[in-house]
């Protein structure tokens, strides 16, 4: 079960933290991996990587915000590949600040990287998918979509945004074959959490917030991408599914 022997998979902003055990998740189960990131040398690192591995994987430098870009690095894909079976839209940014300090320009980014880049990149994949009567589209959301807390109401706006893309595509491409989810994450140990790692006032909050007492890991995200992406979700779409030690289930 959870094979993906043939496939080639898509997974954006893949060299490091969740996406970047996404990638290796999906490489280990016989997928032919193309990594994303903006840098080309952190890009060439991880496939020599996952070659050193013994896995598949070639790799896509191009920043997702510029979505004429990244329109045509999956045509590319396609043209060299011959298909593209999976596009996970992992990439992501966010800002923090108090609601009367927060810039237009930083919630313009956030919204850009975060919704409309996921938008223009399934839209992209899914004219392949369609074509070829299959597919599997996640976009990582977050608990944000869900819940909210202070000082990250872009973040907040663009995960709220991604549960309701993803319904919205599932709704219209399911008919085709191709299946569209979504991974909302709790509070997980990656790089972009650095900060907040190392702030033991706010890791003790996590942890007295979550029901399973830590934060969680990237490969568990990984886990719940590879079910989804497989044959065996065929009759999942529409969902968000959440991986968040039951933070969202909790008073």
């Amino acid at each position: 079960m959870f094979r993906l022997d043939g496939k080639v998979a898509l997974v954006t902003g893949s060299t490091r933290g969740i996406g970047w055990a996404i990638a290796h998740a999906l490489a280990e189960a016989g997928a032919h991996v193309v990594v994303n990131g903006r840098a080309v040398e952190a890009v060439a690192d991880r496939v020599v990587e996952l070659r050193g591995a013994g896995l598949s994987a070639s790799g896509a430098a191009f920043d997702v915000v510029d979505v004429e870009s990244a329109r045509a690095a999956i045509d590319d894909l396609v043209r060299e590949a011959g298909r593209l079976d999976v596009l996970v839209n992992n990439a992501g940014i966010q800002r923090r600040a108090p609601l009367a300090e927060f810039e237009q320009a930083d919630f313009d980014d956030v919204l850009a990287a975060n919704l409309r880049a996921p938008f223009a990149l399934a839209q992209a994949a899914a004219a392949h998918m369609v074509a070829a009567g299959q597919g599997r589209i996640v976009n990582i959301g977050s608990t944000m979509g869900q819940i909210a807390r202070p000082g990250i109401v872009a973040y907040v706006a663009s995960k709220t945004g991604i549960v309701g893309l993803t319904r919205a595509l599932a709704v219209e491409l399911a008919v085709s074959g191709v299946t569209v989810n979504a991974i909302g994450p709790g509070y997980i140990a990656t790089e972009m959490n650095a900060a907040l790692l190392a702030d033991a006032d706010f890791t003790a909050m996590v942890e007295r917030r979550t029901p399973a007492a830590r934060w969680g890991c990237p490969d568990e995200i990984a886990a719940a991408a590879l079910f989804l992406v497989s044959d065996e979700a065929s009759f999942v779409t529409g969902q968000t599914l959440l991986v968040d030690g039951g933070l969202t289930s909790a008073l």
